[in-house]
C-alpha cells in the first residue's frame, strides 16, 4: 500500500477551510467502526450534552478517522503511528484527547492493555480526565462497561482489564509503562522541561512491542520561542507536512498561518481568525477573539505576542517584555544567515572582539564585530560556552541550551573547565592572524575575574594595549544606544542564530538617571552574556579603529 502524509498544498487548503489530511482513511471499514463509537460519546460541558457526531466540526472527525483508519485489523499493525495536532487555544483539544483515547480503550482487543494521556501538570491532566469520566457517567451502557477511579484518574474496561490513565508527567509516573496508545497534551509545556525527552521516551517505550500502538501530540503554540521537545517535534512534523521529510508513518496537522500572511500581519484581520481556529463559531467565539485582540493591542507588545501565540498560533521569535531592550524590536530584521565567522573575516577591513562571562552558572559570551570593506556596516558574530554547572543549577533553561548546542552556537565544557578560555583565545588568534585586529583596543572584556583569559591571550602574544577592560553598568549606555540605532537604520547585521534571538529577548533595561543599564540581575535567571559581549565589542568599534596589519599584508577585496 502506497500513501503519503505530505501536504505540500497546505497553505491553499488552510486558507480555503479544506481538510489538512491529504488522504482518505487507509482502512475505511476500520475507521468507520471506530467512528461509530467516537461519534456516540457525549459532550457533557456543551448545552444539551450532544453526541460528538452531532456537535463536532468535520475537521475533528477527519482527524479521528486518520488515526483509527490507519489500523490494519488483519495484521494487527498500525501503518501511521505518530500524529501531531497543533491548534489554537479553546479548539476542544482536551475533549478531543478524551474522546480519542476513550474510543481506543473501547475498541481495544488486547487484554490488560494500557492507554495513557500524559499532561505536563495536574491541572491539565484533570482537564482531560474530567470529560472522559463525564462521557462514562452520561451513558448507562458505558457506566456498566467501564469502572472510573477518580482518585487515580483511571478508567478500566471491566471485560478486557485494559485501562486509560491520565497522569501529570514525571519520570516516576511514566517509568516502566507499556502503553499501546499515548496522547501527549500541551507539548509546548514539555518543551520547557529539561527531562522531557527522556520522559517521553519512557512513556512511549511500550510501543516497541505493540504494533497497533500510536502516539498523538496535541499542542498550542508556545508563549515563548519554541524550545526542547516541542521545537524538535514541531520542526519534524513541518518537514513531513511540507514533503521535505519522507515519513509516511507520521502525520502533522498544523493549524498555522502561511508565511505570506505572517509577513503581512494578516492574523490581525478578523476574517482570518478561522485559519488557526477550525472550531470558530462553535467552541471559539469570533466576537470574543476580536475583543481580546483589542485589549492585547492596548496592553502593549508583550500582551499582544502572548495573545497571538495562544489564540492564533503565531510563533514567537523573540520574547519582547515591556522593559525590553529597544534594539530587540529590530533584531530579527537584521539577520543574515550567511554571516559565519569565516564570512565576517573575509568581508571585514577591521574587527574587534568582546568577551563577557561570570560565575560557573553563567555563560561565557563572545562577540566579534567586523566593519565591512564595502559598506562600512557592522557585522556581528556570537558564540557562547557553558560549564556543566549551568546545566545543574539552571534546569529551567536546559532545553534551550541543548537546542543551541545542536545548532552549533553554544559549546558545553565537559571534562575541561578551561575549554572555554582556550577556544575564545583561539578565535581571537584567528582574527589577529587574518590581519584584522587593531593595534590598540582590539579585545574588550569585563574587568572582573578575567585573569585566566588575559593570561591565555598573552600566551598567544595578544597583550598590552590590545586587551582592555570595558567598564560595565551605566558606562555601557553608549554601546546600548549605538547598537539599537544601527539595528534600526540597517547598518548592523548578525548571523540570526536562535541563541542570540533568545539572549536579546532576555535583555531587560533599567533607567538610571540619563543612562540605561542592561544587567544580569535585571534579566533574572535568563542569560544575556553574549549580548553584553556585543556591547563590549561595540565600545571598541565605536572608536573607528584601523587594522594593525603586517607590512606585507594584502587586502582581499570580494568581487
Amino acid at each position: 500500500m502506497n500513501w503519503t502524509t505530505a501536504c505540500p498544498d497546505w497553505e491553499d487548503r488552510i486558507l480555503s477551510g479544506r481538510s489538512l489530511i491529504p488522504f482518505a482513511p487507509l482502512f475505511p471499514d476500520e475507521a468507520e467502526a471506530s467512528l461509530e463509537v467516537f461519534r456516540d460519546l457525549r459532550l457533557v460541558d456543551v448545552s444539551g450534552s450532544p453526541r460528538i457526531g452531532d456537535a463536532c466540526r468535520p475537521w475533528l472527525i477527519d482527524f479521528a478517522a486518520s488515526i483509527f483508519g490507519a489500523y490494519d485489523a488483519e495484521t494487527g499493525r498500525r501503518l501511521i503511528r505518530e500524529f501531531f495536532l497543533l491548534v489554537s487555544k479553546k479548539n476542544s483539544k482536551s475533549t478531543t484527547a478524551a474522546a480519542i483515547m476513550m474510543t481506543a480503550l473501547l475498541r481495544n482487543w488486547r487484554r490488560s492493555n494500557e492507554y495513557l494521556i500524559l499532561a505536563p501538570t495536574i491541572e491539565i491532566a484533570n482537564n482531560s480526565f474530567k470529560p472522559a469520566s463525564d462521557m462514562v457517567a452520561e451513558d448507562e451502557a458505558l457506566s456498566a462497561l467501564l469502572h472510573v477511579q477518580a482518585h487515580t484518574r483511571t478508567i478500566t474496561h471491566r471485560n478486557t482489564g485494559a485501562t486509560l490513565k491520565v497522569v501529570a508527567a514525571d519520570n516516576e509516573t511514566v517509568g516502566g509503562k507499556k502503553a499501546a496508545g499515548v496522547l501527549v497534551d500541551e507539548l509546548w509545556l514539555f518543551g520547557k522541561q529539561p527531562n522531557a525527552e527522556n520522559m517521553l521516551r519512557e512513556a512511549c517505550g511500550g510501543l516497541t512491542s505493540r504494533p497497533e500502538g500510536f502516539v498523538i501530540y496535541l499542542s498550542t503554540q508556545s508563549d515563548e520561542a519554541p524550545a526542547g521537545v516541542f521545537k524538535q517535534r514541531l520542526s519534524y512534523f513541518r518537514g513531513v507536512r511540507d514533503g521535505r521529510i519522507k515519513d509516511p508513518r507520521s502525520l502533522g496537522i498544523l493549524y498555522e498561518f502561511p508565511d505570506r500572511l505572517i509577513e503581512a500581519k494578516g492574523y490581525l484581520q478578523p476574517e482570518n481568525f478561522g485559519v488557526t481556529n477550525p472550531n470558530l463559531g462553535a467552541s471559539v467565539d469570533e466576537e470574543y477573539l476580536g475583543d481580546e485582540l483589542r485589549k492585547a493591542q492596548e496592553g502593549g507588545e508583550e500582551s499582544l505576542t502572548g495573545f497571538l501565540a495562544k489564540h492564533l498560533n503565531v510563533e514567537i521569535g523573540l520574547s519582547l517584555a515591556a522593559d525590553r531592550w529597544a534594539g530587540a524590536q529590530y533584531w530579527l530584521d537584521a539577520a543574515d544567515a550567511t554571516l559565519t565567522l569565516d564570512e565576517l573575516l573575509a568581508r571585514s577591513e577591521v574587527a574587534v572582539v568582546g568577551i563577557d562571562g561570570g560565575g560557573l552558572d553563567d555563560l561565557l559570551g563572545l562577540a566579534v564585530i567586523g566593519r565591512c570593506k564595502k559598506t562600512r556596516d557592522w557585522l556581528l558574530w556570537n558564540h557562547a560556552w557553558a560549564q556543566t554547572d549551568v546545566f545543574a543549577r539552571r534546569k529551567e533553561i536546559v532545553p534551550r541550551l541543548r537546542d543551541f548546542m545542536k545548532a552549533g552556537t553554544l559549546t558545553l565544557c565537559e571534562g575541561d573547565p578551561t575549554q572555554d578560555v582556550r577556544e575564545v583565545a583561539d578565535i581571537c588568534e584567528r582574527v589577529r592572524d587574518a590581519g584584522l585586529l587593531p593595534e590598540k583596543h582590539a579585545i574588550g572584556l569585563d574587568p572582573q575575574g578575567v585573569a585566566a583569559m588575559v593570561d591565555e591571550l598573552a600566551a598567544r602574544k595578544i597583550e598590552g594595549d590590545q586587551v582592555v577592560g570595558v567598564t560595565q553598568g551605566y558606562r555601557l549606555s553608549g554601546a546600548v544606544w549605538g547598537l539599537e540605532r544601527k539595528l534600526k537604520d540597517g547598518t548592523l547585521w548578525h548571523s540570526g542564530s536562535e541563541m542570540m534571538n533568545w539572549v536579546v529577548g532576555n535583555a531587560k533595561v533599567e533607567q538610571r538617571g540619563n543612562a540605561v543599564v542592561i544587567t544580569k540581575q535585571a534579566s533574572g535567571k535568563a542569560k544575556i552574556d553574549p549580548l553584553v559581549a556585543a556591547f563590549d565589542a561595540a565600545m571598541l568599534m565605536s572608536r573607528n579603529p584601523e587594522a594593525n596589519r603586517p607590512p606585507d599584508y594584502q587586502v582581499l577585496v570580494l568581487g
